[in-house]
């Protein structure tokens, strides 16, 4: 990672003696001017949750498109595909000032993801990291020259290797006069809380998305004891056979959401001899395995897993070229268009009719 710090000046002050009215005067005039403080940074990127498309971005050989999952805030996040002779870069001009220090930030998923800077004036910046299976925050600052009025901020992936995600771009600084997105605001309370599981000293948690969030706080009987970027959570340390009250709200820069409508949850009782152990299983119970890919057993999503089936074993998962490596696709072409969304909500569903999944 390149950077280009800025080390600032010093200024010595030596004693003065004021003489006369005029002259204090005129030192409390000067000295008030120079304490006024400078405006604000903002982050000078438009259309940085790629919430309207890629509008404002231009990506090489038609690799990026905006998709609804996986995102880190809001409803929306920029998906690139690289190729064998293309690297799936996006890229966007932003205003900046001259001679002014901005911090360059993104948060990427999925394959190589690179962040950068050119044009600055002075010494364009870089940052990458190999692929990742979680939302992970890339950032680096530079500074640009003394008649520099715009740069080229750029997302790429690596030639031929997985798809990247990336999300909330930002670059912070003075504000450079080209407008950037305009000023969030609080979020709405999330909606769709539920219990997905419990164990005898866990209860997990999944909600709705919430439009323009960028983080989720989680509160149990009333106190904050957790926080997500993503749609679930899993708060831990509780006792057996007790229950609790959960509620979750929604943060961005702009502030924290009222509290969702709450739910309640009881952990499952210590686990002991015979029959389940506390996991709230029979002793005998029938379990199927559903895969990812057509294996040319029927095709059925997990909704239509027969009610017989106690446990829902859902195993699969994709080599990566890392070795060691894996990643999760859902073929929904061999599975007859079966969405993310859909399999996620199948999978709610089954655990509120008491399967395990």
């Amino acid at each position: 990672m390149d950077r280009v710090a800025r080390t600032p000046g010093s200024r010595r002050l030596r004693p003065l003696s004021i003489w006369s009215g005029a002259v204090t005067a005129a030192l409390a005039l000067s000295c008030a001017g120079a304490g006024q403080a400078s405006a604000a940074d903002v982050n000078n990127a438009k259309n940085a949750g790629f919430e309207s498309g890629l509008s404002n971005w231009t990506c090489s050989a038609g690799s990026g498109a905006t998709v609804s999952s996986p995102v880190h805030g809001g409803s929306a996040a920029l998906k690139a595909t690289p190729a064998a002779q293309d690297n799936a870069q996006c890229t966007q001009t932003v205003a900046v000032k001259p001679n002014s220090t901005y911090t360059l930030s993104a948060w990427v998923q999925g394959g190589y993801a690179y962040l950068g800077a050119t044009g600055t004036g002075t010494t364009d910046v870089s940052t990458w990291t190999p692929d990742t299976a979680t939302w992970k925050q890339l950032q680096t600052t530079f500074t640009t020259g003394s008649s520099t009025s715009s740069v080229t901020v750029y997302l790429h992936g690596w030639y031929g290797q997985a798809a990247y995600y990336a999300d909330d771009v930002s670059v912070s600084g003075p504000d450079g006069g080209g407008g950037g997105d305009p000023a969030p605001t609080v979020p709405a309370a999330p909606g769709g809380l539920a219990v997905s599981s419990t164990t005898s000293s866990s209860v997990s948690l999944a909600w709705n998305t919430v439009s323009n969030a960028t983080g989720y706080n989680v509160y149990r009987d009333g106190v904050k004891v957790a926080s997500a970027t993503g749609t679930s959570a899993t708060v831990s340390g509780l006792a057996a056979s007790t229950a609790y009250s959960f509620q979750v709200t929604a943060t961005n820069a702009a502030g924290e959401s009222a509290k969702s409508a709450a739910v309640t949850a009881t952990t499952a009782a210590t686990g002991g001899g015979g029959g389940g152990g506390g996991t709230g299983l029979p002793k005998h119970a029938v379990t199927g395995y559903w895969q990812n890919f057509n294996n040319g057993a029927t095709v059925q999503k997990i909704s239509d897993v027969p009610a017989a089936y106690d446990i829902i074993a859902v195993a699969f998962a994709d080599a990566t070229t890392t070795p060691g490596a894996v990643t999760f696709n859902l073929d929904s072409a061999g599975l007859g268009g079966y969405s993310v969304d859909q399999f996620k909500a199948d999978i709610k569903a089954k655990q509120a009719a008491g399967k395990k999944v």
